[in-house]
C-alpha cells in the first residue's frame, strides 16, 4: 500500500484531505503540522508521495517543496492551494512540486494526480537501466481516443527520458506529467471537442466524452505523439485531428482567471515544467521542450 503524508497546519483541513487520501488503493496516511515536522515525518516514514498545503507557519509549502527536493529527490511532492491565480501553482511547480491540486477540487481531482504521480513513479527496473545508455531516438506514436494507450505512451517517454541528465527523478517524473496532460488536453479538448464549459460538472463531462469515443466523427478521430530525445534535448510533440482552439485567448484566460475555475490546469503544468512550449496557428498541435542539466565532468 503507498503511504502518504499529508502536511496542513489546519486541524479540519488536514483531516478531510488524510481521509480522501486514505481512499486512494488503501493508502497508509501520516500526518505533519507544518514544514519542519514533515521534514522529520518524512526522515522516519519515507513516504511514496507528499500533499502539503501552501499557506503555513515555520516553512510554508513553496520552502518545504524545494527542502524535499534537495535532501529526498525521489519523493514527489503535490501542493494544495486555496484561493489565488494559476502563478501561485506555476511557482511551486518550477520549484520542484511534481503537480497541484486545488482545495475546493480536492474530492473531484485528488484521485486522479495520485494516479499521475504513481504512474510516472513506476518503470521496469531492467528497460530502466538500459535506457541510460541509450544516445538518442525518435519514435512516433498514432494513438486511438483511449486513455489507457495515453498512459502506456507516457510510460513510454518516461523510460526513454532515462538517457537524458534531468538533475534527479522527480524532474524527470513531472516531465512526464507534462506529457500525459498534453495527450489528454488532445483526448478531450481536441479529438472530442468537450468544452471546458463542462469542467464545472465533472461527471457530465465524463459522459460527454465516454458517448463521443463511438461516435462520428469523433471516433475515427486519432491523436498523434511524436517524440525526439537525445542527451541534450527532449521533444515532444502532439497532435490531435479536432478542429482546433483559439490558443491566445486560452492562454490569456488561464492566466487572468482563479485556478479554483480550473480553465487550464493541464496548460500551467506544462508551461511550469517545460522549458519550452509551443502551439501551431491551428490550435490542434503542441509542441513541448525540455532541456537536459549540465552534467559534472
Amino acid at each position: 500500500m503507498p503511504k502518504i503524508l499529508v502536511v496542513d497546519d489546519a486541524l479540519a483541513d488536514r483531516a478531510l484531505v488524510a481521509g480522501l487520501a486514505a481512499k486512494w488503493m488503501n493508502s497508509t496516511v501520516f500526518e505533519a503540522i507544518d514544514g519542519r515536522d514533515a521534514l522529520a515525518k518524512i526522515e522516519i516514514h519515507q513516504p511514496d508521495v507528499v500533499l502539503t498545503d501552501l499557506h503555513m507557519p515555520e516553512m510554508n509549502g513553496f520552502e518545504l517543496v524545494t527542502a524535499i527536493k534537495e535532501d529526498f529527490p525521489s519523493i514527489p511532492v503535490v501542493l494544495m492551494t486555496a484561493k489565488g491565480s494559476e502563478e501561485i501553482a506555476a511557482q511551486a511547480l518550477r520549484g520542484g512540486a511534481a503537480s497541484y491540486v486545488p482545495k475546493r477540487r480536492l474530492a473531484d481531482d485528488l484521485f486522479n494526480t495520485l494516479d499521475q504521480v504513481r504512474s510516472a513513479s513506476l518503470g521496469e527496473q531492467a528497460q530502466a537501466q538500459l535506457m541510460h545508455y541509450m544516445t538518442d531516438t525518435q519514435t512516433n506514436f498514432v494513438l486511438h481516443n483511449d486513455l489507457t494507450l495515453i498512459r502506456y505512451a507516457t510510460d513510454q517517454c518516461l523510460n526513454m527520458l532515462r538517457c537524458m541528465p534531468l538533475g534527479d527523478e522527480t524532474e524527470r517524473l513531472r516531465v512526464g506529467i507534462a506529457v500525459e496532460e498534453a495527450l489528454e488536453n488532445a483526448y478531450f479538448h481536441g479529438n472530442l471537442e468537450v468544452t471546458t464549459e463542462a469542467d464545472h460538472d465533472l461527471s457530465r463531462y465524463a459522459e460527454v466524452a465516454a458517448s463521443r469515443v463511438f461516435e462520428l466523427p469523433y471516433r475515427d478521430r486519432h491523436i498523434h505523439l511524436s517524440v525526439e530525445i537525445t542527451r541534450n534535448q527532449a521533444q515532444f510533440t502532439i497532435t490531435d485531428d479536432g478542429p482546433g482552439f483559439d490558443t491566445a485567448a486560452t492562454l490569456q484566460l488561464v492566466e487572468t482567471v482563479s485556478q479554483e475555475a480550473n480553465p487550464g490546469r493541464g496548460i500551467t503544468l506544462m508551461r511550469s515544467i517545460m522549458d519550452e512550449v509551443r502551439y501551431n496557428a491551428a490550435g490542434n498541435e503542441v509542441t513541448l521542450i525540455k532541456r537536459a542539466v549540465q552534467e559534472d565532468d
